[in-house]
């Protein structure tokens, strides 16, 4: 398995738990915003970390 692929994965995978936390948890508005920023900054430091960006 490539690196190239196991990042497609992860972030499918990613965007299918942060699509089912949207649609079917009652949570507030306001914490499903946090939840997800506190996400896409996660991501992005991980997708930085993972290429080198990143020390």
């Amino acid at each position: 398995m490539t690196p190239l692929f196991n990042v497609i994965v992860t972030l499918i995978v990613v965007g299918i738990i942060l699509y089912l936390i949207n649609n079917y948890m009652p949570i507030d508005g306001t914490i499903k915003s946090i939840l997800n920023i506190v996400v896409v900054i996660a991501v992005i430091l991980w997708l930085l970390r993972s290429f080198g960006m990143l020390g």
